[in-house]
């Protein structure tokens, strides 16, 4: 077998995170492969995206799919609804405050998969399978076996293959894992008056309620609440659930109608205790797992997506082994603060809402009221 033979890169999973962290990749000058199924076309989920997610976008050729059928996030406007003994005023932050035209973009997950995909074509190899059945260490890489019966060789895989990552399990990395007691409730419907481009946040006792900007007229909502609430919700006829959630929003986006089928997710959370071990390196959820709160689980997975690019393809040119210790303990480094301090906001931050303590629903009072008077 000849070095032609081998691949530089092997990504297992074919989701966002793994189509953006192939094309990162193969743009760094590495040969790159990507395995995985084509992604559902009925997911009607979006994903907030913001600059640096936006420029990466950009810089691997599948922003111009995206950006018609994304919405301009201009305004975030963030609420205290805990009812507690200091209620906050709302804050409201507008991107042209601070000289630009957003602060991202809301994106159909299903577009941003597809564009993904087409920027693909040409640029790395992409391998169509249902999964990636085993993995075997050679010397200087790792054989790959699919569900098709096909082998693929690489020097480093990278994980994108989700929360229960195979590819994780084959390198031995341990995870922490922990539950919340709540779920989200995720759907999108049609509103009467304009959202004028502003996310809200309600930070409600039973956890946060977001509705994030679509297409002129459309919104997307996640609402976190308790399972059993949860389940109601979803019991509900749109008409009842419509009822229910301008409860919540007191109105301010009008009439709601023509509402998705809605879904819920149990919430939880997940770290790895290393990020890259036996020439695996880890992305997206098969790295960290977080509430969707704050909109910051898929822009982490984009950040380690270019981190392993920048990383990978530096080891390459300076003669090093891609898939050596040296390289994966770069990686971790490069990444290890970034998701632990976000791991960490977001968590804190839910659990203060589920917290009955008066200082910690003071401590979050005077946080947002920060928020509201402080230019900074």
């Amino acid at each position: 077998m000849t070095g032609q033979d081998i691949f530089d890169i092997a990504v297992v999973g074919a989701g966002p995170a793994g189509l953006i962290a192939g094309l990162s990749c193969a743009a760094s000058g590495l040969r790159t492969a990507v395995l995985g199924p084509r992604s559902s076309i009925t997911d009607g989920r979006t994903s907030a995206l913001f600059g640096g997610s936006i420029d990466l976008l950009k810089a691997v050729g599948a922003w111009p799919d995206l950006a018609e059928v994304s919405a301009a996030i201009s305004g975030i406007s963030i609420a205290d609804a805990t009812g507690g003994l200091l209620s906050a005023p709302e804050v409201h932050f507008q991107a042209k405050d601070i000289g630009i035209d957003a602060f991202g973009y809301n994106v159909p997950n299903v577009a941003l998969t597809q564009a993904l995909e087409a920027a693909s074509a040409g640029r790395l190899n992409r391998i169509v399978c249902e999964s990636v059945t085993s993995f075997a260490s050679e010397a200087d890489h790792i054989v790959l076996s699919d569900s098709d019966s096909n082998q693929t060789r690489a020097r480093l895989v990278v994980a994108a293959d989700g929360r229960a990552s195979s590819a994780r399990q084959f390198a031995g990395i341990d995870v922490s894992t922990w539950s919340y007691p709540q779920s989200a409730v995720v759907a999108t419907f049609r509103h009467q008056r304009p959202h004028r481009g502003v996310s809200t946040e309600l930070h409600r006792r039973a956890g946060p309620l977001t509705v994030v900007p679509g297409q002129a007229g459309v919104s997307h909502l996640v609402w976190v609440d308790t399972p059993e609430e949860a389940a109601r919700l979803l019991a509900l006829d749109d008409s009842a659930f419509g009822r229910a959630l301008n409860a919540e929003l007191k109105g301010h986006l009008g009439a709601l109608s023509e509402f998705s089928p809605r879904q819920a997710f149990r919430l939880a959370g997940q770290t790895a205790r290393t990020l890259g071990k036996h020439r695996v390196m880890l992305v997206g959820e098969a790295a960290h797992v977080i509430p969707p709160i704050g909109a910051q689980g898929l822009n982490l997975s984009f950040r380690d997506a270019a981190t392993v690019a920048e990383i990978a393809g530096d080891s390459k040119r300076n003669g090093l082994d891609i898939g050596g210790d040296a390289t994966l303990a770069r990686y971790d480094d490069a990444r290890r603060t970034d998701i632990a301090t976000r791991v960490y906001a977001v968590d804190l931050l839910n659990r203060s809402l589920l917290s009955n303590l008066p200082g910690v629903g003071l401590a979050r009072g005077f946080g947002l009221f920060a928020l509201a008077s402080s230019p900074a």
